[in-house]
């Protein structure tokens, strides 16, 4: 166990600290909320930081900083949908949550495959983490309608086409692996 695991634990951990949060019948909610969210997708880059810096990077960390990742944003944009029943926050986390089921199930299928660098993180999905984050965090912080949450979900729009975009080329890098021609069919 290391610092950057620790820090990966650490964003698992926050998880259930987040919902009961958002929950707490208090208007300091939101932006409690949007701390906790913000502090999580700070030692989300802290870590992987820290692991390259230190080289200190384990399988371990490998298999858990993608899960914590997706777990924190998975939960808060659901959180988001049931707070606001709004078909404009909906419609693209439901397109964020999707990608990263699809992405994740081929990762995996193409790792037992040996092809795993076929669909590495690349910097498309960086951008779309970045936009990803600062939306969820301002969707958080800020009522809907004010500037703030306009903002926010315009960065939500941006991260869903980042994340459609994004899995359009991990699907053409595994395409070749996912219907091969030479299988008589």
């Amino acid at each position: 166990m290391n610092l950057p695991n620790i820090l990966t634990l650490s964003r698992i951990a926050m998880i259930p600290v987040f919902v009961i949060v958002f929950y707490l019948p208090f208007e300091w909610r939101f932006l409690v909320s949007a701390a906790i969210f913000a502090l999580a997708a700070a030692t989300d880059w802290l870590d992987g930081y820290l692991a390259r810096r230190l080289n200190q990077g384990t399988p371990f960390g490998a298999f858990l900083d993608p899960v914590a990742d997706k777990l924190m944003v998975a939960v808060a944009l659901t959180l988001l949908i049931e707070e606001h029943n709004s078909m404009i926050l909906t419609v693209p986390a439901t397109i964020i949550i999707g990608r990263e089921i699809v992405i994740s199930a081929l990762r995996e299928w193409m790792a037992e495959m040996g092809k795993r660098a076929s669909v590495a993180v690349s910097y498309i999905g960086k951008i779309k983490t970045t936009a990803q984050m600062v939306s969820i965090i301002m969707l958080l912080a800020f009522p809907l309608a004010t500037p703030g949450a306009i903002i926010g979900e315009i960065l939500l729009y941006v991260a869903a086409i980042l994340t459609l975009w994004s899995m359009f080329l991990y699907l053409r890098a595994a395409w070749p692996d996912l219907f091969p021609k030479d299988r008589g069919l």
